[in-house]
């Protein structure tokens, strides 16, 4: 390796990455109010659009002779207000239109005449119907914000976070649905502590919609029973494959529930460095070491997704690995790794992560989430979920007993 690879290595970037955003990863943000997007001074300029309008028109008024009019100017200024403003600044924008038609008509002389009588009474009828397509949006708005609160709630209920310790494994998980204002999708995250030692799971849900999610349901509730219950990894697998199985004979039709799932189950024994994999056609886990190594924890043989029982038998085989102190699992979905940049090219974590070191699991999905979204320009094209786990290390101890 080059010395400016090594250099960029060692700093947590790839030779040729952007420099990372302020904030992100281990870096302290910039001092100083951060500086204003274009979309915030865009969101102003429509914000102040129906005062500028009334000022432009007024403007036109006077400057123009008496028979020429700017009457589309003041008719437009309430009716842009109506979905920016409150009732009353609606009204007050209206009001404001009026008497300035009003004003001016009577400084030019020609408040008298049936065009400018015309013209007023249609400014007023407008500027009355912005103040009622206010209201209409008012109400549109509070409704959206009660689905907002119930879809938040379905979240927390369906996926609820996990604590951030769990039998001293430092934990953190992120969801990021594809689609916007969405909250909950196909893919699912769990963690249960049980006497066998800390269980997770991550995986993907075939299709999307409410099939989608009830699927994430039953295989989260079947996933928190058998993680208490089961004693390994691979029964705990084929509960979920009879939990599947079951459901799906209960409901009618391959549009009432979801096929199959693919999933990734880990198990992190209490008191002892290593960790245990089964894995059901889901993407690998990836093992970020204390000194910004990276390794991927492949299936050394393949295993059909959970709900693809019926076309064959596959005994479970749990795979075991080395998981110092220090060190952190990254499971995630396949939102990640098929996000792509304007060429097509696909996110590859291994490839971004590689040689970053990072303290905390909430800091590396804060820096990862982040890192796919400048990636894909914002546009995903899948829902993402992912979950991390860190083995604090010997460096956080000798941490928490410094003077």
């Amino acid at each position: 390796m080059d010395d400016e690879g090594a250099a960029a290595r060692a700093g947590g970037r790839l030779p040729g990455d952007p420099v990372p955003d302020p904030g992100l990863g281990d870096e302290e943000p910039p001092a100083g109010p951060p500086p204003r997007s274009r979309t915030a001074y865009g969101r102003a300029f429509v914000h102040a659009l129906p005062v500028l309008l009334i000022v432009v028109a007024i403007l036109y008024d006077i400057l123009t002779p008496r028979y020429f009019t700017a009457g589309p100017l003041y008719t437009a200024a309430p009716l842009i207000a109506a979905p920016l403003y409150s009732r009353r600044g609606t009204a007050l924008t209206g009001v404001a239109v009026v008497v300035s038609v009003i004003g001016l008509q009577l400084g030019k002389g020609v408040i008298h005449y049936v065009d400018s009588l015309t013209e007023l009474i249609t400014i007023a009828t407008v500027a009355v119907l912005a103040v009622l397509v206010n209201g209409m949006v008012r109400r549109s708005s509070e409704r959206l914000v009660s689905v907002r609160e119930i879809a938040e709630a379905a979240q927390r209920a369906v996926l609820p976070e996990p604590a951030e310790r769990i039998a001293g494994f430092e934990i953190a998980v992120c969801y990021e649905a594809a689609q916007a204002d969405a909250f909950i999708g196909g893919d699912l995250y769990a963690v249960q502590d049980s006497a066998r030692g800390v269980r997770l799971i991550v995986g993907d849900v075939r299709g999307k919609g409410m099939g989608a999610v009830a699927a994430v349901a039953v295989v989260i509730g079947a996933f928190r029973e058998a993680a208490e219950q089961e004693a390994t990894l691979e029964a705990v697998a084929q509960r979920l494959e009879r939990a599947l199985a079951r459901e799906g004979t209960r409901r009618d039709g391959l549009d009432a529930f979801e096929g199959f799932t693919t999933a990734v189950l880990a198990e992190l024994p209490h008191g002892d460095g290593t960790v245990r994999i089964v894995n059901r056609g889901h993407p690998p886990p990836l093992l970020l070491y204390a000194d910004g190594t990276l390794g991927a924890l492949p299936a050394r043989e393949s295993a059909l997704p959970l709900g693809m029982g019926e076309l064959g038998v596959w005994p479970d085989r749990a795979e075991e690995a080395a998981f110092p102190g220090g060190a952190t699992l990254l499971l995630y979905t396949d939102g990640l790794t098929e996000a792509r940049d304007a060429g097509g090219e696909f996110y590859d974590p291994q490839t971004r992560l590689a040689g970053r070191v990072f303290r905390h699991p909430a800091t590396l999905l804060d820096t990862l989430a982040e890192d796919v979204r400048r990636h894909s320009g914002g546009g995903m094209a899948d829902d993402m979920a992912l979950l991390a786990v860190r083995r604090p290390g010997h460096d956080d101890h000798d941490r928490c007993h410094e003077p």
